[in-house]
């Protein structure tokens, strides 16, 4: 959300999410400096200067908070989902890979990426983390399933298809995130590029024939 699609918002939610980024803003950087179990919920929230209620009412636990900057990629995306327009005879898999795409081109910028980076690093080494993404994807995969379903009119029971393509987008975006991490000065764009080559890549992965 810019500057401008703020300032519309009533007095009451702009200081909802200005305190949500305060909260991530100080996350991200005591966990960076003191590691993620370092870092207690009354540490983190006196140095916001908010209760642990307000906390709760922000965040449902450490892990949510560390996690915040890619659960809101995937927040947008499913808005994006709602909004897509159906076109008959295009690939779903190719529907999907621009729907994330409009998603990332709505991310802050720089400094959007900057904590994606940081908590991808905090990721890679506290498994509290690691799991908790685990369960946010399959939420997220699981609600983006019901989306296509009633939008599209996808074939239900027992046709792994549209799932399987949803699965593949996600691995192609973990994929695209772990060469964009250890890339120089990573961005939102050189993010959304390489989302982008990683998605390519889906169709010849499966063409792949053993010597």
């Amino acid at each position: 959300m810019d500057v401008t699609d703020l300032e519309r918002l009533p007095l009451r939610e702009r200081k909802k999410l200005r305190t949500r980024q305060a909260l991530v803003d100080a996350a991200l950087e005591l966990f960076t400096e003191r590691g993620f179990d370092g870092v207690t919920l009354d540490a983190l929230c006196d140095a916001v200067e908010v209760s642990k209620r307000t906390f709760f009412r922000t965040f449902g636990s450490k892990e949510d908070v560390a996690m915040a900057p890619t659960q809101d990629l995937w927040a947008a995306f499913l808005d994006e989902l709602e909004k897509t327009e159906p076109a008959a005879g295009r690939p779903l898999f190719e529907v999907l890979r621009d729907t994330l795409l409009g998603a990332l081109a709505r991310m802050p910028g720089e400094g959007w990426a900057h904590q994606v980076l940081l908590s991808r690093r905090l990721a890679a080494v506290t498994p509290s983390m690691d799991a908790h993404g685990l369960a946010f994807c399959d939420r997220t995969s699981r609600a983006a399933l019901v989306t296509l379903r009633r939008r599209f009119a996808l074939p239900g029971g027992g046709d792994l298809r549209p799932r399987l393509a949803i699965d593949l987008l996600v691995a192609a975006f973990h994929r695209a995130l772990e060469g964009w991490a250890g890339s120089p000065g990573p961005t939102r764009d050189s993010l959304a590029a390489a989302v982008r080559d990683a998605c390519d890549a889906v169709p010849g992965s499966l063409a792949v024939t053993l010597a």
